[in-house]
């Protein structure tokens, strides 16, 4: 077989959804206003690799509806080579997004029998996955449906068969599978990928028996099972990385929050960033915890993700004015 040269930097795959916001704190249904968007953890991750000077594609199925028509459209004015099936025969998913307190945010998936969850492996494009420089996947997928899950399995496939290396970010969520079946899928994923994202309550779904005080203890354990580089999510303490037997430690950067969701996929994208450009583990941690802390400053899941120039806004100390 020829060499594949690679097609693009980062490949990704899942459900993305149409997100309503509600504009007002308080019980959802008390809510008469809200904001339409978008938002998805894998297409999330890949805004931000192309915010950040990287090329990205995103597969994935919508409905044969407005909101799958938002999706693709929005995505692609991102930059991302979007390969979005029209589903004829189910919705686009929907994502509600209220603040029933100031400092509470709650989200409502609306995604069962969604388009998005009929995704399979005849639905992606195997020289696409072969000549990525890099798979990026999550445990929301597999969990969405036996179909999505086979496709997950077929992508790690064709990529490990490749010799392209896979990331998997845990990205854990209670409301799709409980944490027992989580914990099987996990722990054989694990193995097959090369690079791995989790916070640390999301490692105890892998490796149970490791304390959670103990971030780089976390990280050697997950490295024990087969990933090159662990990426150990903190929030406000942080984050760890363990690479190649070498553990890097970065703080978080002080914000104002205003949405915490979409900090983790912001924080996987950093990385990977910088990764796919051969930064030094410091530089990729610390571009990380920045494109983190920038996701969260405002409302939406991937609105706020840094570009190249805007990264340097966080290490400034004036008065905050550009001019």
């Amino acid at each position: 077989m020829p060499e594949l040269h690679p097609t693009t930097d980062l490949v990704t795959f899942g459900e993305t959804m149409a997100l309503f916001a509600s504009r007002r704190t308080g019980p959802l249904r008390f809510a008469r206003d809200f904001d339409l968007g978008l938002g998805g953890a894998e297409s999330n991750v890949a805004i931000g690799v192309t915010r950040l000077g990287r090329t990205a594609c995103w597969a994935g199925r919508v409905g044969a509806d407005e909101f799958g028509d938002l999706i693709r459209s929005t995505l692609a004015g991102e930059g991302l080579d979007v390969r979005a099936i029209p589903d004829l025969e189910a919705p686009t998913g929907l994502m509600i997004k209220g603040r029933r307190t100031a400092d509470h945010v709650d989200v409502r998936y609306y995604r069962a029998g969604s388009a998005g969850s009929r995704l399979r492996p005849e639905d992606l494009d195997p020289s696409l996955l072969r000549g990525a420089r890099v798979l990026h996947v999550t445990a929301i997928t597999p969990a969405l449906s036996e179909s999505a899950r086979a496709t997950v399995r077929y992508a790690v496939e064709e990529a490990r068969d490749a010799g392209v290396p896979v990331s998997l970010d845990v990205n854990y969520r209670k409301a799709l599978w409980g944490p027992d079946a989580a914990a099987a899928w996990l722990r054989e994923a694990v193995g097959q990928a090369d690079i791995l994202f989790a916070t640390t309550e999301e490692a105890r779904l892998i490796a149970a028996e490791v304390p959670p005080e103990d971030p780089a203890a976390v990280a050697r354990a997950l490295a024990a099972l087969g990933p090159r580089h662990v990426l150990v999510k903190m929030g406000s303490r942080g984050a760890v990385e363990w690479s190649d037997g070498v553990v890097s430690q970065a703080p978080a950067y002080q914000v104002t929050e205003v949405d915490p969701v979409g900090a983790g996929d912001a924080f996987a994208a950093g990385w990977l960033a910088d990764w796919l450009e051969g930064a030094e583990p410091d530089r990729r941690l610390a571009t990380a915890c920045a494109a983190g802390a920038f996701a969260v400053t405002s409302q939406g899941d991937w609105e706020s993700l840094p570009s190249r120039a805007d990264l340097a806004l966080l290490g400034r100390s004036a008065d905050g004015v550009s001019r």
